[in-house]
């Protein structure tokens, strides 16, 4: 392994960054960053180095892969910061972590508790009760601009979804297709089939079923399982194939530490026996 260190300016003083690079296994080439404390400590991640810095500086804009602060992010945090302050006085933030879907009020009857000490109080109920809220059409769109970062903040690459799913309505594209589906499979407990009705493609605005994402009605076959189930066992099997190069190259690295750490102690002793 190749390593390289110098001083992270970004930090406080006396941190230092680390950039190991690999030289053998699948991962070669990679590199892989860490970071030490004045004392000598290692972070491994950028959680675990926040967790230690604590209240002393803001990590949020820290970038862990290149040690900079990013300007964008730091603008972006600013900006946050000076809205928060602002908002202070205008009430409680909105905590709903329910889906983008506008909530419109119903047009029917609901029913209503009168809650009293009254022992002879008896409570009316109405018995359509059960009624489903009307939905926004095309409402899976505004899932599109939203992406997905990993640990290290960069962005996980987008899953690739199967050449029969095609999506319907106007300005549907692969991503808003993919939202729609990953949507429709978390809120609702029926089966996925996707727009049965054939007229749906020439006025989705009239024809458009509200509970099924915005795509054509597909059907999974046995072959298609057997594709998916031969791709989870592929990507298993390189997943465990990199995992346990990794753990090889951690002992490596281990093993190096320790022996280099060896010779300087021998090189010490030598130094005060002359």
């Amino acid at each position: 392994m190749e390593k390289k260190r110098w001083d992270c300016t970004a930090l406080p003083k006396g941190w230092k960054m680390e950039e190991v690079t690999r030289k053998s296994g699948l991962s070669a080439g990679k590199s892989d960053v860490y970071y030490f404390s004045p004392s000598g400590k290692k972070f491994r991640s950028k959680p675990q180095l926040a967790r230690y810095l604590g209240n002393q500086m803001d990590l949020s804009s820290f970038d862990f892969r290149t040690g900079k602060m990013l300007m964008s992010k730091l603008n972006k945090n600013r900006q946050r910061m000076r809205y928060d302050n602002n908002s202070q006085n205008k009430g409680k933030p909105d905590l709903n972590t329910s889906l983008p879907v506008r909530q419109t009020a119903s047009i029917f009857k609901q029913p209503v508790t009168k809650v009293t000490n009254h022992p002879n109080n008896k409570v009316k109920t109405d018995p359509q009760k059960a009624v489903d809220q009307p939905r926004q059409l095309f409402w899976e769109k505004k899932l599109s601009g939203l992406n997905a970062y990993d640990i290290a903040e960069e962005l996980v690459k987008t899953m690739e979804l199967p050449k029969g799913l095609q999506g319907v309505g106007p300005g549907c594209t692969d991503k808003t297709l993919l939202s729609a589906i990953a949507s429709a499979l978390h809120t609702s407990a029926a089966p996925i089939t996707g727009q049965l009705s054939a007229a749906v493609e020439k006025n989705p605005g009239v024809w458009l079923n509200t509970t099924q994402p915005l795509c054509k009605a597909f059907i999974v076959t046995d072959e298609d399982i057997r594709k998916q189930e031969e791709l989870v066992y592929s990507v298993r099997k390189r997943l465990e194939e990199a995992l346990m190069a990794d753990m090889l190259a951690h002992v490596e690295e281990a093993a190096n530490g320790a022996e280099t750490q060896k010779e300087e102690g021998n090189a010490s002793e030598d130094g005060e026996n002359v």
